[in-house]
């Protein structure tokens, strides 16, 4: 993330002052500019052409003289137009064109020419903005010059093409581009006039999110399947059945921190995500941390339980062989591959720079396997040559090979067969317990738990608060609730990257700005059933919906907001327990746009049935105040996630719809049948744009 690589390159250099552990003490030089910034005074155009892909427009591609921005723009034909752009934020400074993907599901270009905007996206500064003199790096270009600057030259093409006016504008960003939605808000005024920053973390979302998430993960790895199989519909409810005391003490511990409890469904797969970049930045942020981790009283790993000592792995060994891209591919380590692939999106945006498209090894053949033990990420010490005393990041071990993360090509030059070298998750280990050792202010709540009954810190405390620092680095400054324009959020329910509670956060942030008016420019809208990427949706259809239909109604809300002062529908209904966002039961108490759905069999959240018997399914379908009405309806009785099943539904639908069906399985085994719905704001059954989709889920036991 670009925090990350802004953070490292901070405190590198003796930029921030790191003296005290609250973020309004830290000292980072910021450029505000003026409403014209003088960084990006000479635009030029050098491609301007009409396309008919994915839908007629004209496009213009171009940059800023004398540095490394470059912009596209997509203009609609002037008879589509109606006066306003969408402009998407990536999570890091990638590359302008990245709309132009025929794969990406949500087809920006094409949403956006069928809402009357123009789109923009900007390549976020370029190099400048991540390796700029000296490898220092303005923070506040990526954060929101750049793309103001883009967005200002917009207004001037399309004053020429369409005739004078001033075009509205609508920003949005997830993840680290929803801290920089946030930070251009804040930041510029008069630039955008609306906003929707999706899936946020709040300014201590890194690197603690992760590290707790990954302290689950070690301990209860073995007993997540009934963690799992509890949580689901139909099952228990109770997911501490069955733990010791260190499980069920962990699993309390992250799920107070806010990760969804149903959301570990896909705890073997879905790795430490990001981390792999957060962890360099907390190694040269705060080295002694990981020295005191294992020596210091107060610190877990000073007297470390059975599990940790069982889990840290110190292994010497020797170099065989680097590896390229394909020859560690053709060894079977297609997860290599997947670095880099994914560009720009909330979800995966972060491995780009992981992968950094270089010629180097991305992978190291070692003379013999490292032990299992459950190994997550961690370092490679060099002991001998020329690289001796370097350390190199470690992403996984696959019998005698392991990948690696963020790595600096000239060291990997320096590795060669036959060096002595250390495979060690020592200090990776150590990290997994951080957040007990970064205990912010009371506003937030989830770190109660590791507060005395005074309010103080029940563990020592670090002299850093990394969490503000890394949000400042993408957002130009830690964002505080001041933005100027109309925003909705949009939060995922299952996230387990954002949690969800961090909207709560910020929306606690904008009524202490904007007091008995906040309603009259925010809106929080959760998403149920979404996880932090919309493409996540593709695993797992039978548990998990996409969010971006939500988002793209959410850029229409704003803009009509706006323009015409229609308000939107209202914040979600919800509360925050313990760490865990508990959305209202009923539509009409929860609001939103999106569908509340919900499905029995047999009369009961679980139905046990033998071979051929018929199982009766009724689902109730509620359609929020203001949100339009179901426009499709698919059972998927199997699990496939095919979802072949269409249902009847009425010429006219109420806002309580009930829908029935029936099926026998012939199969002894355990089912999860799924009702998945779609709402659309018109009752346009043929638009594949802003279909706002939720789901059902009940068991049935075939015995």
């Amino acid at each position: 993330m670009q925090y990350v690589l802004a953070l490292i390159v901070m405190l590198s250099l003796g930029s921030v002052s790191a003296a005290s552990s609250d973020a309004g003490d830290k000292e980072l030089t910021m450029t505000t500019p003026s409403a014209e910034d003088p960084l990006f005074a000479k635009p030029y155009t050098d491609i301007d052409e009409w396309r008919d892909t994915p839908v007629r427009h004209r496009y213009v591609h171009g940059g800023f003289e004398d540095t490394d921005t470059r912009f596209s723009y997509y203009f609609p034909e002037k008879e589509q137009y109606e006066g306003r752009f969408f402009q998407y934020v990536t999570p890091v400074p990638d590359n302008e064109n990245l709309a132009q993907n025929p794969e990406n599901a949500d087809n920006k270009i094409g949403f956006s020419i069928d809402s009357g905007a123009y789109f923009i996206e900007t390549n976020g500064g370029g190099s400048a903005a991540t390796a700029g003199p000296a490898f220092y790096a303005d923070p506040s270009i990526a954060a929101y010059r750049a793309n103001a600057a883009a967005a200002r030259y917009s207004r001037v093409l399309a004053a020429d093409m369409y005739g004078p006016h001033r075009p509205f504008g609508y920003l949005y960003g997830g993840s680290g581009g929803g801290y920089r939605t946030l930070g251009s808000m804040e930041n510029t005024e008069g630039v955008w006039d609306g906003a929707v920053p999706f899936v946020l973390g709040s300014p201590m979302a890194a690197p603690n999110v992760f590290a707790v998430r990954m302290h689950a993960m070690r301990v209860l790895y073995d007993k997540f399947p009934q963690i799992i199989d509890a949580m689901d519909a139909g099952g228990s409810g109770d997911p501490y059945a069955g733990l010791n005391e260190e499980e069920a003490a962990a699993l309390r511990e992250v799920t107070r921190m806010g990760f969804p409890p149903n959301s570990w469904f896909e705890y073997d797969s879905m790795g430490v995500h990001a981390f792999t970049l957060l962890y360099q930045g907390m190694m040269m942020a705060d080295p002694s941390y990981f020295e005191d981790f294992w020596t210091v009283p107060g610190y877990l790993g000073a007297d470390p339980p059975e599990s940790l000592k069982k889990a840290r792995l110190q292994f010497e060994t020797t170099i065989v062989a680097a590896l390229s891209d394909e020859e560690a591919t053709a060894k079977g380590l297609e997860s290599v591959r997947d670095l880099g692939v994914d560009r720009g999106t909330a979800d995966s945006a972060w491995k780009v720079l992981v992968n950094d498209g270089s010629d180097r090894p991305v992978a190291f053949q070692l003379a013999a396997a490292p032990p299992d033990v459950g190994f997550l990420g961690g370092d490679l010490f060099v002991l001998s040559g020329k690289g001796e005393g370097k350390r190199i990041a470690v992403r996984e071990i696959v019998g005698d090979v392991v990948t690696l993360g963020v790595a600096d090509v000239n060291t990997l030059a320096l590795l060669k067969p036959g060096d002595k070298v250390r495979v060690d998750n020592s200090n990776f280990l150590a990290a997994q317990t951080y957040h007990r050792h970064q205990v912010p202010d009371a506003s937030y709540k989830v770190w109660d738990q590791f507060r005395d009954k005074e309010g103080k810190p029940l563990y020592p405390q670090r002299e850093i608060n990394l969490g503000p620092l890394f949000a400042m680095g993408a957002a130009g400054t830690v964002p505080s609730g001041k933005f100027h324009g109309k925003i909705i959020v949009v939060q995922s329910g299952l996230d387990r990257e954002a949690f969800p509670w961090q909207a709560d956060w910020y929306a606690e942030r904008f009524r202490e700005h904007l007091g008995d008016k906040a309603d009259e420019y925010y809106r929080l809208w959760f998403t149920e059933n979404a996880l932090h990427s919309p493409d996540e949706s593709e695993r797992a259809p039978t548990r998990v919906i996409s969010y971006m239909p939500v988002l793209q109604q959410a850029l229409r809300d704003v803009a009509r907001w706006v323009e015409k002062g229609v308000p939107p529908p209202d914040t979600s209904g919800y509360r925050v327990v313990e760490g865990q966002v508990i959305l209202a039961g009923t539509a009409a108490a929860r609001k939103g746009i999106q569908p509340v759905v919900s499905v029995s069999a047999n009369g009961g959240a679980r139905a046990v049935v033998a071979p051929g018997q018929e199982v009766n399914f009724s689902a109730t379908v509620e359609v929020p105040p203001g949100a339009g009405r179901v426009v499709a309806a698919r059972w998927d009785f199997d699990g496939a996630g095919t979802f072949p099943v269409a249902a009847a539904l009425p010429a006219e639908s109420d806002a309580i719809l009930t829908i029935g069906a029936s099926h026998r399985f012939t199969e002894p085994g355990t089912y999860f049948p799924t009702l998945r719905v779609e709402t659309q704001r018109d009752g346009d059954a043929t638009t594949p744009y802003a279909r706002i989709p939720n789901l059902g889920r009940v068991r049935v036991v075939v015995e």
